[in-house]
């Protein structure tokens, strides 16, 4: 009897695992595309809204603080200074006023530590200057963060000054990366 009982038990247990081979949606899912040879005309071209007005020229004008767009950090922190403060509030109004534009925060540090830390500490600081703009009213939608580490000094000298220039992080807004 056990014989005929354990295969006959396996064999409803597969037949109830089995797949049917189609796929319903769930209500509210997201479509899979058709990436079949013939769907589709390829990648489509993507633009962001046009922005206008004069707070997307304060963004070039020298004379304004949104024209400034590294925050500084000591060295091997990535604690927002004091100093900085004004203008991380200052994009975070622009970004809350024009939902529209996108931002990209690039964390970088001075060539000091290793390749891996140094990553890990630019993108501790892109993430702290996100969370602020967010903390702030900006849309966690509009902020995108990434760690550049030590790849891109903005001096190459070997001087202390010269470290503090690329401990910072970078905010680019739409059109810019």
């Amino acid at each position: 009897m056990k014989k005929v009982l354990v295969p006959a038990i396996l064999a409803s247990l597969l037949a109830a695992c089995s797949s049917t081979g189609t796929f319903d949606q769930p209500a509210g899912g997201a479509a899979v595309d058709d990436r079949s040879k013939g769907a589709g005309s390829g990648v489509a071209t993507v633009t962001a809204p046009s922005a206008s007005g004069s707070g997307i020229a304060a963004l070039t004008d020298p004379n304004n603080i949104l024209s400034k767009r590294s925050v500084m950090f000591d060295f091997d922190s990535y604690v927002i200074r004091d100093d900085a403060r004004p203008l991380v509030e200052a994009h975070a109004k622009f970004l809350v006023q024009n939902p529209q534009m996108k931002m990209l925060i690039q964390g970088n540090a001075d060539e000091r530590g290793s390749r891996e830390y140094n990553l890990a500490l630019g993108q501790k600081r892109a993430d702290a200057v996100r969370k602020a703009l967010s903390l702030l009213g900006a849309k966690e939608t509009q902020i995108e963060s990434v760690s550049l580490g030590e790849e891109k000094p903005r001096c190459t000298e070997a001087t202390e000054s010269c470290f503090a220039q690329n401990r910072r992080g970078d905010m680019l807004y739409s059109g810019e990366f």
